[in-house]
């Protein structure tokens, strides 16, 4: 037991490494071709940040682990706005633009919703079971494709397209190392974690859904934890929501959509208290800024989505409690 979670523990660093060394390949690449940094932002950058969970829901979409696949995209979108949000707020407030109050946060509460509808076949259809298809999964890849779309054209907008000039020390074969590498460590760490994650589970008597939930989402959220922290510490408190509010985004339409097409998810019973808290913090974070006219994010709300965050995972945890 204490070496799968010796082993858990190197597969996030794998993972994070990866992603991180991943980005910086892809970066330089992109750059020695003069794509703009708006694009690298919101498409490089972006899968980069989720890329621990998008090898990680896809390693255990073959394996056929759906409680792992829902619970790790559900998981990492109630960590980042409970704990992220939350730990982020007390640290500073964060004042949100009026684009991401009424299109982001929206729009990621229509992504927990639309989790709710495409797992309710038994009740929307009669079925025997309930799951995320390989339809519902083009759908939600479709939604994120005109989201990224258009947020690139508004991003445009506010900041028009310049070429980047490249630099001389951006040369394409380091960079092609550190893509490959980087790729390998995500590939290695995910088969890691995935491995021990279902070992450490079948030890507690736990199921992989709970796993996922509480270990699995906060080791894959990390980086969005450690972005968002420097973000609030820099000033910048407008980038920590929006990296929160565009990885739940990118992790239903995206690393969701992308798993259901690989294999179909399953969604068990005891999944959906899951999908309903989900719909309520993102329904409550809406509500926080909607009756706040500077559009703030204090502390005290801060507060209550830790409180939430916690009791929760007591109650997962530690059933009855």
């Amino acid at each position: 037991m204490v070496l799968n979670l010796l082993f858990l523990v190197v597969g996030f660093a794998m993972l994070i490494a990866g992603a991180d060394r991943m980005i910086v390949g892809a970066t330089s690449v992109a750059r020695k071709f003069n794509i703009p940094d708006i694009v690298i932002g919101l498409t490089i950058i972006s899968i980069g940040t989720s890329a621990p969970e998008i090898v990680v829901n896809l390693i255990a979409a073959v394996r056929n682990e759906p409680g792992m696949v829902l619970g790790n995209v559900v998981g990492s979108n109630l960590f980042n706005v409970l704990m992220i949000l939350g730990i982020t707020s007390i640290l500073g407030k964060i004042e949100v633009k009026r684009n991401t109050t009424w299109l982001e946060i929206p729009l990621s509460l229509l992504g927990a919703m639309l989790v709710f509808f495409m797992a309710s076949d038994q009740w929307l259809d009669g079925q025997l079971l309930n799951f995320i298809s390989r339809s519902d999964g083009i759908v939600l890849i479709s939604l994120g494709m005109i989201f990224l779309v258009y947020n690139l054209e508004l991003s445009r907008k506010e900041e028009p397209l310049t070429k980047v000039l490249p630099s001389k020390t951006e040369r394409i074969l380091p960079a092609l190392g550190w893509i490959i590498l980087g790729i390998t460590g995500l590939i290695l760490g995910g088969r890691i974690i995935v491995d021990n994650a279902v070992a450490i589970s079948r030890a507690f008597n736990v199921s992989e859904r709970v796993i996922a939930i509480t270990v699995i989402s906060v080791g894959t959220s990390l980086p969005e934890l450690v972005t968002s922290i420097l973000a609030v510490r820099k000033g910048k408190s407008d980038m920590a929501i929006g990296n929160v509010v565009g990885s739940n985004i990118f992790n239903v339409f995206f690393v969701l959509g992308l798993s259901a097409i690989v294999s179909p998810v399953q969604v068990a019973k005891e999944s959906f208290p899951d999908i309903y808290l989900n719909i309520i913090v993102g329904f409550l974070l809406f509500v926080f800024l909607l009756f706040d006219q500077k559009r703030v994010l204090s502390w005290k709300q801060g507060i209550i989505f830790l409180v939430i965050y916690f009791v929760y995972m007591l109650f997962l945890l530690i059933p009855g409690a």
